[in-house]
This record gives C-alpha cells, sequence and structure tokens, in this order.
C-alpha cells in the first residue's frame, strides 16, 4: 500500500514559487530519500506536504485519503509526523514535558508511548527530568524524533536529520531512523548527507530548481555516474 503521495505539487514563499510540479510517493515500510543542491527545494517540499505552506497546484494523498490543504494539526491525527531541521524542541521544558507535548492530542496512552520512545532512544531516559536546552545537538535531535513519534505516526517527515551534529552523532541519529522505520514507520527524508542517505533508503528522489531532476532505486542511483558526479562530488 501507498503510504504517502504528493502529486505535481507547486508551492513556495508568497508570490515566489520554488517548486515547479514536483511528484514524489512513499509505500508502505519504505525510507525513501530527497537529495539535491541547496535551493532546490527540499525542505520546501516537506514543508508543503505537512500544510506549513500552501499549494498553487497538486495534491497530497496519505494513505489513500485526500489531504491536500490540510492543517498540520489535522495531518498529525491523521498519521504524519513532522520533525523540522531547527527549533524542534521546546529548550525550556524538560525531556519528559516535551514528550508530553507530542501527545498533546491524545494523552490516554502516554505512559506506553514514552516508554517505547525511552526504549528507542535510552540516553532520553536519563535525562528525562533535564531541560531540552542542556541538551547535546544530536540529543535534542533525538529528542524532537521521539516526540513526533508520540502519536505513533504512520509516516515521518524528516528535514535534514543530520544537520550539524557531530561524525558520532549523525551515525547515531540515523541508526535510530533505521530502528523506527523496522518498527513499521515510513520516513520521507531530506538530508544533506546524500551518501549517507542513500545508502539507507530505498528509493531517492533527486531535486534541482524545484523540479524533479532524478529518482529511482537508491542502490541504482548510486551506481550512476551522474548521481556521483553532480550530487556526491565524487
Amino acid at each position: 500500500m501507498t503510504a504517502l503521495v504528493a502529486e505535481d505539487v507547486v508551492s513556495g514563499y508568497g508570490e515566489v514559487e520554488i517548486l515547479h510540479g514536483v511528484s514524489v510517493r512513499v509505500e508502505d515500510g519504505e525510507i525513501v530519500a530527497i537529495i539535491g543542491p541547496n535551493g532546490a527545494g527540499k525542505s520546501t517540499l516537506i514543508k508543503a506536504i505537512f500544510g506549513l505552506l500552501p499549494l498553487a497546484r497538486g495534491r497530497v494523498r496519505l494513505a489513500g485519503d485526500e489531504v491536500t490543504g490540510l492543517r498540520p494539526d489535522k495531518l498529525v491525527r491523521r498519521g504524519m509526523g513532522y520533525v523540522p531541521q531547527v527549533d524542534n524542541v521546546f529548550p525550556s521544558l524538560t525531556v519528559e514535558e516535551n514528550l508530553e507535548m507530542g501527545a498533546f492530542i491524545d494523552g490516554t496512552s502516554y505512559k506506553e508511548r514514552a516508554a517505547a520512545v525511552y526504549d528507542l532512544f535510552p540516553d532520553l531516559k536519563a535525562k528525562r527530568r533535564d531541560k531540552a536546552g542542556r541538551l547535546s545537538g544530536g540529543q535534542r535531535q533525538l529528542l524532537a524524533i521521539g516526540r513526533a513519534l508520540m502519536l505513533q505516526p504512520s509516516v515521518l517527515l524528516l528535514d535534514e536529520p543530520s544537520a550539524s551534529l557531530s561524525p558520532k552523532m549523525v551515525g547515531v541519529v540515523f541508526d535510530r531512523i533505521g530502528e523506527i522505520n523496522a518498527r513499521g514507520t515510513a520516513i520521507l527524508m531530506v538530508e544533506q548527507n546524500a551518501r549517507h542517505a542513500m545508502e539507507m533508503s530505498n528509493r531517492t528522489y533527486v531535486l534541482a530548481t524545484g523540479e524533479n531532476r532524478l529518482e529511482g532505486e537508491s542502490k541504482k542511483l548510486l551506481d550512476s555516474d551522474e548521481v556521483r558526479r553532480l550530487y556526491l562530488g565524487e
């Protein structure tokens, strides 16, 4: 079954059109990577899918249902999670309080969901009473992902999850993303660390100047001379 489809998306900021008819899809159980140069429209696409930017044209379907134009809170209720690149935790709240905020729509099984997050991220459990602002950059990223998991999304959108992290924490974050996928959550991930993203994903979309440039199985694209030269710097 197809978990998420965005078709012919045209969107941007005000009168500035960034996306010129971009299409992506994510099947159940997949990790799908979106790569491309700076300014390609990768983060804009994620924001448009999640309802943070209006669509001038196009449609979005979640698990087969039309969700085009729905607000982010409505999309969350329907099973779509989103982790932005920056400002993705509440620094003045504790780790535990951040997770509670992630369950604001339905707190009936908060303890069970929090236990599942702590099982996935044991470092967060040890720091559950610490303020999020005191965590390392990598720990804050894990907390942001954990908060998005509190409502058990069927699809998780990740915008640059490895941005500004140390090499060690990049590995940790990607390992946890793989584990989240293995537990049943489909993932659509924008990532500047193109090789790492492609190595762990099933399929990859390459965007350039707000348009689909290439798409296909990640392993095949990694073998492409064009991809290695233009997008991997090899």
